[in-house]
């Protein structure tokens, strides 16, 4: 149960929390195709491929492993690597990523994740925390958030504890005070947990638990969550 005396903040992970991801990169990677069959045809046939795709990616994960938690940056690195590959130009690697990026961040939030943010920000300062490169101020909920800490920025993942502090001193209180909010079993409620934070796990496809430690409550929806709160 959840001791709603003590919340003080609220972290709330993003990715298939607010809104379902796949979609989104199943977009992001069609624009990219896209555009690169017009700008970079010889590059666009071997991401058609995916076995060189997945070939091209596992080299810049493998050579750079300070990009590990740095999403952008991998898929940036990739793009410029499959050009080169290609004997196209590197350089369109920047107007490449973009094309894809902006398509990722063309989000379509879950039915109930505006109202909810607009109730739960009117009453804890809001914390995104997320291992994911979404951008809150492209997706245009920013304003319901004091602050965004990502694993690209901050050089480390959920469930490290490292991110989750870093999130609680973000909203000026300690990790005991803090609610995070999630859908990943492992990376966000037992990450939390072991972090000393209360945690709600938001399970929309109704899966079972089957970790020793278990979440403060379980909502399938974020109305569900906000009803846990007094009016």
């Amino acid at each position: 149960m959840l001791d709603l005396t003590n919340i003080k903040a609220i972290t709330l992970d993003l990715d298939d929390t607010l809104w379902p991801i796949w979609p989104a990169i199943e977009r992001a990677e069609k624009a990219l195709d896209d555009w690169l069959g017009q700008h970079a045809p010889m590059t666009a046939a071997l991401f058609s491929n995916p076995a060189a795709r997945h070939d091209v990616r596992a080299h810049v994960t493998r050579s750079r492993p300070e990009l590990k938690y740095n999403l952008s940056a991998i898929r940036r690195e990739a793009i410029r690597l499959a050009l080169y590959r290609s004997g196209e130009d590197p350089l369109l690697a920047e107007q490449a990523f973009e094309v894809f990026f902006a398509e990722r961040n063309r989000v379509t939030l879950f039915d109930d994740a505006v109202l909810a943010l607009e109730f739960l920000s009117s009453r804890f300062p809001l914390v995104a925390l997320s291992n994911g490169n979404a951008d809150i101020q492209r997706i245009g909920i920013d304003a319901y958030f004091k602050a965004s800490i990502s694993a690209q920025q901050f050089g480390l993942g959920k469930p490290d504890p490292r991110i989750f502090h870093a999130a609680a001193s973000a909203a000026s209180v300690l990790p005991a005070q803090v609610l995070h909010v999630g859908d990943d079993a492992a990376l966000d409620v037992l990450g939390a947990l072991d972090c000393g934070m209360q945690t709600v796990w938001v399970n929309r496809a109704d899966e079972a638990w089957v970790h020793p430690a278990v979440p403060h409550e379980t909502v399938r929806t974020l109305t569900e969550l906000c009803a846990l709160f007094p009016r």
